[in-house]
């Protein structure tokens, strides 16, 4: 009965059940340009956030954490510096 009812409550309700592809945020080709002017002008930083990701250096591109819910996008900031 349940597995019915769900469904139909969902309709009223007008909720649809998330799906793995709705977690991520989308990425504009402008986010992805200021990465890649925050990269080419700190060369030498290993990892960067912009307070919703964690992004390390890896053979010279960005591999990033997911998102956090509900997070602000703010300028990228070096984490760890070439120093350590």
């Amino acid at each position: 009965m349940l597995r019915f009812a769900l469904p139909i409550m969902f309709v009223i309700a007008g909720i649809s059940p998330a799906s793995c592809e709705d977690a991520g945020q989308a990425t504009t080709a402008a986010d992805m340009e200021s990465m890649k002017d925050f990269m080419r002008a700190n060369p030498d930083c290993r990892q960067f956030t912009d307070q919703c990701s964690i992004c390390a250096v890896v053979d010279g591109k960005a591999q990033c954490s997911t998102p956090q819910i509900a997070c602000v996008k703010k300028a990228y900031q070096c984490t760890i510096p070439p120093s350590q």
